[in-house]
């Protein structure tokens, strides 16, 4: 199984090729395939349109940029999330899986001819300078965005770090453009944040699935519980706003919480290869002759009572997990409902130079849920708002919205989700503020918890129910919450 996941390189990352994307990139080739026969017609009418854009176009282009342009056309109008990689853009592939370029962390999508921003990366210069998943990007420095490549936009925003880049930005709300004045920087996420809440209650935050994040976590685990001197009550896991990144780290964080050999995930494709299962096992979610991440993490972590956190930004990797501790009734699906990327894509170089990134599986949670353009319903509805009551989900658009999506199979015509969350709690009059806060690496002050967060005030809150009902099953005497 191992080799198995290695040889297909399964990315779970995020909607789109992104400025700060985290993939897995597995060299695939000489796989064989079933050989059609060439459609003659068609290609016949492929060299007449090439023959006459040659001789009757205002000005002369190269047959290699024509040819590249054709490539680049067939794979894009698949589906959102497949790709033509030219030498440039697999470069720029390969930079990002070293987790180190200059650039602004945004994941983007292309989406009626402007770049969408799906969601910025915590503690990046897009994030520090306001910039909103749901914003549309439609000039980069003196350049309309309209017409041009998503990998020539991307390429645009990268940069060397310390140089300067004017983003212009439509936005839901506001009558007229936001300018945001970045500086670009080395983009090195830190994928796992934790804090302490409050005695009792641990919160863990995931930005992206990295090849760290597993054992990241099961360090933020084992922090948790040293510094709470004592088993926990509860624990938060934070996916918001994290759009994807490595399958094997989504495997790996669901199996911190997961008994040994429950299902996780499985996919669906054409292929053999593409047709794999993936349990709560080490061997799923590690490389190499490593002990388990998770051998010292206390065994109480399996039955903590747990509340997932999501809402529209939380996609791919983020909604395996999500759906897998909600398949398994290990955790409560707290939030909004989820993005809806329920698919796989896979490197498949075509030289040294050039790459496909290609939509090759469609991914279903244990109970054979695809949430392909649906996304993960929440078991408690919890609408995002500000410190002043309202509502902040920018212009957020989800995998049904965009052009030529995959159709979900368990549910053909109809994509848009019917699934109602089992609760709806009401938005907040006007949360109280926190006082809490903490300083940056930056030197900049921001909370971790916030109570100001009031999705995040409302998972601490169903948390301690669901911890006061384990104890009256459990028979305790101090069924009360503190």
């Amino acid at each position: 199984m191992k080799h198995k996941l290695q040889k297909f390189g399964l990315l779970a990352a995020g909607a789109g090729l992104g400025v700060a994307i985290s993939l897995s990139f597995n060299a695939v080739a000489d796989k064989s395939a079933d050989v059609n026969p060439l459609p003659v017609d068609e290609l016949r009418t492929f060299t007449t349109v090439f023959g006459l854009v040659k001789q009757s176009y205002v000005d002369p282009v190269e047959d290699k940029k024509l040819i590249n342009e054709a490539i680049k056309g067939m794979v894009s109008g698949l589906d959102p999330h497949s790709t033509y990689l030219d030498a440039d853009a697999f470069k720029d592939l390969q930079e990002s899986t070293q987790g180190e370029f200059g650039g602004l962390g945004l994941e983007v999508n292309m989406e009626d001819g402007l770049v969408r921003i799906v969601s910025p990366i915590e503690d990046t210069p897009a994030y520090k300078a306001g910039i909103k998943a749901g914003d549309f990007i439609v000039k980069i420095d003196d350049t309309q965005v309209q017409g041009i490549a998503l990998s020539d936009a991307v390429k645009k925003m990268r940069g060397k770090p310390g140089t300067n880049v004017t983003l212009t930005v439509l936005r839901k709300g506001e009558s007229k453009p936001l300018v945001f004045n970045l500086k670009r920087a080395v983009i090195k996420t830190q994928s796992v944040k934790s804090k302490l809440a409050e005695p009792g209650y641990g919160y863990i935050r995931v930005t992206q699935f990295q090849e760290p994040t597993t054992e990241n976590v099961a360090k933020a685990i084992e922090a948790l519980y040293k510094e709470n001197k004592a088993p926990l009550k509860g624990l938060v896991l934070d996916l918001r706003n994290d759009p994807g990144g490595l399958l094997n780290s989504a495997v790996g964080v669901s199996a911190a919480f997961l008994p040994k050999d429950a299902l996780v995930v499985y996919t669906e494709g054409r292929t053999a290869d593409a047709k794999i299962r993936l349990t709560a096992t080490k061997e799923n979610y590690m490389r190499g002759g490593k002990s388990d991440y998770f051998a010292n993490t206390p065994k109480e972590v399996k039955t903590v009572p747990l509340v997932v956190l999501v809402n529209g930004g939380s996609a791919s990797a983020s909604e395996i997990v999500a759906g897998a501790l909600q398949d398994q009734k290990r955790a409560l699906v707290v939030g909004t409902q989820t993005f809806g990327k329920g698919s796989v894509q896979t490197i498949l170089p075509i030289d040294e130079k050039s790459a496909l990134k290609l939509t090759t599986a469609r991914y279903y949670t244990p109970s054979g849920r695809s949430i392909q353009a649906k996304g993960i319903v929440p078991d408690i509805e919890v609408s995002e708002a500000t410190v002043n009551g309202v509502e902040d989900n920018g212009l957020r658009l989800r995998e049904a919205d965009l052009g030529h999506h995959l159709e979900n199979p368990n549910a053909k015509g109809s994509e848009k989700s019917s699934a109602k969350p089992e609760v709806v709690l009401d938005k907040p009059a006007k949360p109280a503020k926190s006082n809490a806060s903490e300083v940056d690496a930056d030197g900049n002050t921001r909370e971790l918890v916030s109570k100001s967060d009031y999705q995040l005030q409302q998972a601490f809150s169903v948390l301690k129910v669901q911890q006061l009902l384990q104890q009256k099953q459990s028979g305790s005497k101090d069924a009360t919450i503190k």
